[in-house]
């Protein structure tokens, strides 16, 4: 969380993470497609030879005003290939909230869990606390053969607490449902924050 008092603005970072190619980048390009460009920013996209996102990807959105200031959602994703570990642990930096995209494809379970401890462990080298990080899972693919239910995808991340939403990122369902319970869940933990500052 930043704000900037000159320009009464609340800057709030949210950040997908999950395995390579489980919608993360989808997600973003769906949400970015759906809200009013008049609220939101040009969606940014950095991409290696194999067309997968290589740092991030940014989007701004703008909400109502919280407590006179105006929030503005930075939305991030990570790239999930193996090799870029240490960019994903940078971009968790800072991060508000975390959206967990795994891939309900049954043959990628091991994937999830992977990504799971690394996401863990890269929020604590962050000094990010697991507990006070506010994360939403969304179990995307639920059109794959055998997709795996959001139950299952819980109880492999040991996650059973977790809020979570069943998707099919590629037509946009689930997305928005993902995105309005994760940025509520921000908002409450900012405005808990500053009622106690």
């Amino acid at each position: 969380m930043y704000i900037n008092w000159q320009l009464r603005e609340l800057n709030l970072k949210i950040v997908y993470y999950g395995p390579a190619s489980s919608g993360k980048t989808t997600n973003l390009e769906q949400i970015h497609r759906r809200v009013d460009a008049s609220h939101r920013s040009d969606l940014v996209s950095l991409k290696t030879y194999e067309d997968r996102t290589l740092f991030f990807d940014f989007l701004q959105l703008e909400l109502g005003k919280i407590s006179g200031l105006t929030p503005k959602i930075h939305l991030y994703t990570v790239p999930g290939q193996v090799r870029y570990e240490e960019i994903r642990k940078l971009v968790l930096r800072g991060a508000d909230g975390v959206v967990f995209v795994a891939d309900s494809t049954p043959l990628r379970a091991n994937d999830n869990i992977i990504a799971w401890h690394d996401m863990k462990s890269h929020l604590r080298s962050n000094n990010l606390s697991l507990d006070h990080t506010p994360i939403v899972l969304q179990c995307n693919k639920q059109d794959t053969l055998g997709a795996m239910a959001l139950v299952e995808i819980k109880y492999l991340l040991h996650g059973q607490d977790l809020l979570g939403f069943p998707a099919i990122a590629v037509n946009g369902e689930g997305v928005l449902d993902t995105l309005k319970a994760i940025t509520r869940s921000v908002i409450t933990k900012v405005q808990h924050e500053t009622a106690y500052a």
